[in-house]
């Protein structure tokens, strides 16, 4: 499965040695180390100058994947809130220490599950429009244009669509669902509510405003909707999925932490 078992590029493999082992003679046999042994990929990772090295850098995008730059961040984020014993939850007037870092850094342990991460916030630098034909009833087909950043239209489409081709389109749902409440929860809640009176904004057109909550009931619900799906077993996705519907909230931390610490000017830049 390419998020999981995928192979850093030679450009990746440059930066990792070049930054956390600049003297070291036999680079070939290092890059080959970084391909084949887990532990030792993810101890160049963490390593603090890595992490420098990506945070000084402003044309860091030019020069490495964005998986692993949304790699080194996430585990950069996990080895911070594990030197603490609460995280913060947002709401529109106040900040709420909540005492679950430990079971965030639980949950995070799984480098799969931060491999995906990095993978899904990657998915997210560039928005794709699509055409698709699909069989509305007997006799009756109709193609429809959509943006995988469009919310309402991917629900819609998601209900459309034969159960065979909603694979994608339930991972895409529950992805953007986490996606907005881990990295932009600001303009979540702005986009419901007027920021100053926190009265509720009007609707826009024949569709109401989704409300923060909302977000997070339909990234749970299309989270298992995904893992259910066959596509799933045959992606070798289903545990995953599985962790993410059962852990949002958690999940969302670690992203949230990536927003306010590290990114905190740079998020429209990266995601536009």
């Amino acid at each position: 499965m390419s998020w999981a078992a995928s192979k850093l590029s030679e450009r990746d493999l440059d930066f990792l040695v070049e930054s956390a082992a600049p003297h070291v003679t036999d680079k070939t046999k290092l890059k080959r180390l970084l391909q084949e042994d887990e532990d030792f990929r993810n101890s160049f990772v963490v390593d603090e100058r890595v992490f420098l090295r990506v945070m000084d850098d402003e044309e860091i995008l030019l020069k490495i994947s964005s998986p692993l730059f949304f790699e080194i961040l996430l585990a950069r984020a996990v080895a911070e809130l594990a030197q603490g014993s609460f995280t913060l939850e947002k709401t529109s007037t106040m900040r709420i220490p909540v005492f679950d870092a430990k079971a965030v850094v639980d949950l995070l342990s799984d480098r799969g599950l931060i491999r995906y991460l990095a993978h899904m916030l990657s998915s997210f630098t560039k928005s794709e429009s699509y055409t698709i034909s699909f069989r509305a009833s007997k006799g009756t087909w109709r193609k429809v244009r959509f943006s995988d950043m469009d919310f309402q239209s991917l629900l819609s489409l998601s209900q459309a669509v034969n159960e065979e081709h909603r694979f994608g389109l339930y991972k895409r749902i529950a992805d953007m669902c986490l996606f907005l409440l881990g990295i932009f929860p600001g303009y979540v809640e702005r986009q419901y509510r007027y920021p100053q009176s926190g009265d509720l904004r009007p609707a826009v057109g024949a569709q109401p405003r989704i409300r923060p909550e909302q977000y997070e009931e339909e990234g749970k619900k299309f989270y298992r909707l995904a893992a259910a799906h066959p596509s799933a077993g045959e992606l070798h996705l289903s545990e995953v999925f599985w962790t993410l519907h059962e852990h949002f909230l958690k999940a969302k931390k670690p992203l949230n932490f990536i927003s306010e610490h590290y990114l905190p000017f740079k998020t429209q830049k990266i995601f536009g």
